[in-house]
Formats: structure tokens, sequence, C-alpha cells
């Protein structure tokens, strides 16, 4: 039986190769393995990864050669130290100019790791009222310079950063209001630290720019708060992420939580697999958007 076509915008982080075994490896030997498994999977864009060896134009032509097409990347900075926030925006411009080379002209922005919620996450350790305004600024900034080269940048929460728990998604996105920042949700980043997904995209449906979906085991990560796990321990060994449609996220509200006009692209980001090699792993992803009327209704924006 021939599954049904994809009717949204689709793609697909290759993160499973790239934080294989507990590292971080992004090279072209990696981003070829990944893409030729995941061409042979169906599916057909591949988020911007960009290794600093390879320019946007061969980064281009590797993607054609596995039949696959750019889709929107992801970028961080410092933006918890108001001092960087100019380097910030200088990278920001570079990244967003790539962007466009590719053929994108959107993707997600978020603020770097933080050692003390690295150690601790989705908690909010040493939550700061003023660094939240201060990253705030900075995600403002740089989303502004971006929006002047031609694309759009979506706030990204994400566990272990200075934005993780509800309350500081909320205030960025609150103090930005009016300006080109956007919002770039994570369900299973909003989910492990404590938000309800559906809630913050009903609340902020007029600023989604793109998804990234992923899900969440929620006795996985219960138990990694109680034995207080590092993020890695509670992503590698406990497994808090799961493939979309496996876990505790409610996608149809979150789906149901989106406005009608709705055209930004639908992105599986799952780091770390739970179950199988990466390549199941994102088989299973691809089967849930496939079985979800969302993705295969003729309503919306084609792929």
């Amino acid at each position: 039986m021939t599954s049904p076509p994809l009717t949204r915008r689709t793609a697909i982080n290759p993160l499973p190769w790239i934080l294989s075994d507990g590292g971080y490896r992004l090279d072209r030997a990696v981003l070829d393995e990944a893409m030729t498994a995941l061409s042979a999977i169906g599916f057909t864009h591949f988020t911007i990864e960009l290794p600093p060896e390879m320019s946007p134009a061969d980064y281009g032509t590797l993607l054609a050669d596995h039949s696959l097409a750019a889709a929107p990347g992801y970028f961080c900075a410092p933006f918890h130290e108001r001092e960087r926030h100019h380097e910030a925006v200088e990278a920001i411009k570079r990244h967003a100019q790539a962007h466009l080379e590719l053929g994108v002209d959107s993707a997600f922005i978020a603020a770097d790791l933080l050692p003390e919620r690295m150690a601790r996450p989705a908690v909010g350790t040493g939550h700061d009222a003023d660094r939240t305004l201060v990253v705030s600024e900075g995600l403002a900034a740089a989303a502004e310079a971006a929006a002047a080269e031609g694309v759009r940048y979506g706030l990204h929460p994400h566990v272990g950063t200075a934005v993780e728990i509800e309350q500081e998604v909320r205030t960025v996105l609150d103090s930005t209001a009016g300006s080109a920042l956007w919002f770039g949700p994570d369900t299973g980043h909003l989910r492990w630290a404590g938000a309800v997904p559906e809630k913050l995209v009903a609340d902020y449906a007029d600023r989604v720019l793109n998804v990234h979906l992923k899900d969440v085991d929620a006795e996985a990560a219960d138990t990694a708060r109680q034995r207080r796990e590092d993020y890695l321990t509670a992503t590698g060994h406990s497994k808090v992420w799961m493939e979309p449609g496996r876990g505790a996220i409610d996608f149809d509200a979150v789906l149901a939580a989106l406005p009608d006009t709705f055209d930004g692209w639908y992105v599986i980001e799952v780091d770390v697999p739970n179950i199988g090699t990466p390549a199941q792993s994102s088989a299973a992803s691809l089967a849930f958007l496939r079985q979800h009327p969302h993705f295969t209704a003729t309503a919306g924006g084609a792929e």
C-alpha cells in the first residue's frame, strides 16, 4: 500500500548521527551517512547543519546528491552576556546568509547552554529575571539583524539554556512583542521543563514560525528529576526523548492550537533515539507524520 503524500512542509534534523556515542561530530562524512539513510527512509528535506569547513554551495550539492533539499536550521549564542550581543548579531548575519544561499528564509534561535542548567536540567536552576531580560534584548537584536538580511528567526526554548522554563519563555516573548523575533516551539523541550506545549502555542499562535516535533517519556523525565540526573544522563541513559506520537505530548492539541493559516515547517528532532538505531527512530517519526491526518490532508501548504 502506498503511503499518503505529506501535504505540509516537513523535515528532519540529523542529530541522532551527529550526537552518536554521547559526543558531537559534525562533518561531511557524518552528513553523508545521515543523508543516505534519511533519503532512503523517505524524507525529502534536511535541516541546515553546516560544518565549519563546508560552504553553503557544497552543502547544497551534498543535499542534491541525496535527492534532498534544505530546511530551517538552528542558531545559538551567549545571549545571557550583554557584552557579546554584538558578536551574536554579526554571527547571525552569516547564518542567515547561508540559509538564503540554500533557499531557506526561516530558522530557529536559542540561547547557549549553561553549565549549571546542564547539571540540573528542566527545573529552572538559578532563575534570574534580570538575566532573562538581557537574553531577550540579545535575541531581539539578533532577530532584527537577520530579518534585515531576509531571514526570520523563531525563539526555540531549550532545556539547559537561559530560556528553559515557561516563565522565561513568556518573559522573552512578551518583552519582545513587536520585534522581529518569532516563536519556534520545541514540543519536547517545553514539556520536559514543565510547560504545556499546546497552551504556549495557543497563547502565541500569531508568532509561531516553525515547530520542532519531539516527544517526551514522562516517566523517564520524572525519574531523571528525582535522581537529579544531568542533561546528558537524562537524555542518553534515561532516554527522556521519544519519537513523536510515542510519549506524553498531545500532538492533536498542539496542532489544533496553530492557526488555520499556519504554513511554517514541522521539523522532526529526536536528539537521541528512544527506539533502535538512528534510522529506525527516524523511520518511526516519519510513520507518525504519514499516519496523522494533519500532515496528509489536502488542506495546508504543500511540501
